[in-house]
């Protein structure tokens, strides 16, 4: 298959607004370079080889590349990046902005990123192993070992906003936990879950892939549909459609008509905002809203809203530039925050 890639000349500054921008375009992934070293932590945590040239100076420059399959939708999305970048350029500088396009054949990309995932360990006694991979030579016995195949879906365990995810689960996850997972991409998080020893786990995301990607990691993980199960579905849909009330009815039904324990939503905070009005019902009292995926600059907002929607904050994390916040929902809507 042919697909159209779409490439942006900017700088790393301007990488994580654009990314927000593509993501709200509805771009299911983007691929992102540039030349800022890894630091000493980073390194030891790399699940990839190391090449041995590291590459050039770090000149501020980055290129970030997304695809699409459709030439008409390519070319819309380019004028769309285009004018997005005179927009962001008023507040952050974007460096050359150039925006390129050239087809590529799928095997470019697609699959040629799976030679550098390779299995790594997470909180001592997590691993996560891509199917085509070995175990290490250093599994323990009381290791949890996730087998994984992302697809084109987001989530290998890597990114610092699953690593907060997973350690918060760890945290605030007890036996028999019922969790629902917001936005679930490969269903990492809802494996993990399930794994760690939640009596029932929901994953829901809005694009269909993922969901069947999310379906096949819990088979290659063996569990049952009984403990963990996918769907597709947008919290965020219009409130009044037909398909958002059969999707909220069913997230109960799916839990013996009850709220859940845990709500884990490892989304954009552009996201997790909005989401902050309408997850209420389906958390129980005093139960957990663990949310990552949060740049520290909008961790002021996705605290406001939570604040403001019921919840009681009870930790923040930090993982470099990225945030994790778990909150408790309230019998009243205040909010503690002592952070």
């Amino acid at each position: 298959m042919k697909w159209i890639k779409i490439t942006v000349e900017t700088t790393c500054e301007a990488v994580d607004l654009l990314s927000a921008f593509l993501d709200e375009e509805g771009v299911l992934g983007v691929q992102i370079e540039d030349h800022v070293p890894l630091t000493d932590e980073e390194l030891q945590e790399m699940f990839v080889d190391l090449l041995p040239d590291q590459g050039d100076p770090d000149d501020g420059s980055a290129r970030i590349s997304c695809f699409t399959e459709d030439a008409v939708q390519a070319e819309e999305l380019t004028e769309k990046i285009k004018e997005e970048l005179i927009r962001l350029s008023q507040f952050v500088s974007v460096g050359r902005g150039s925006v390129t396009t050239e087809v590529v054949e799928d095997e470019d990309w697609l699959h040629k990123w799976k030679a550098f995932f390779k299995a790594f360990r997470l909180y001592d006694n997590i691993i996560i192993k891509p199917t085509w991979e070995e175990l290490p030579q250093d599994r323990k016995d009381d290791d949890i070992v996730i087998e994984i195949d992302p697809g084109i879906s987001f989530g290998t365990g890597a990114h610092e906003t699953t690593r907060l995810c997973i350690g918060q689960l760890k945290e605030y996850l007890t036996p028999d936990a019922s969790v629902f997972d917001v936005g679930s991409g490969s269903g990492i998080l809802s494996i993990i879950s399930s794994l760690l020893g939640a009596g029932f786990v929901f994953g829901m995301d809005i694009d269909e892939t993922a969901v069947r990607t999310s379906i096949e990691n819990a088979e290659l993980n063996h569990i049952e549909s009984s403990r963990l199960t996918f769907a597709c579905g947008n919290l965020l849909a219009p409130a009044a459609s037909a398909e958002t009330e059969k999707i909220k009815n069913e997230i109960i039904e799916k839990n013996k008509g009850k709220p859940y324990d845990i709500v884990v939503a490892n989304i954009l905070a552009d996201v997790i905002i909005p989401l902050a009005e309408v997850i209420s019902p389906y958390i129980k009292e005093n139960g957990y809203f663990i949310t990552s995926g949060i740049i520290s600059r909008k961790e002021e907002e996705v605290k406001h809203a939570l604040c403001t929607n019921g919840f009681r904050i009870v930790e923040i994390v930090h993982m470099n530039d990225w945030v994790s916040i778990t909150a408790q929902a309230a019998e009243k809507k205040t909010c503690t925050d002592s952070m």
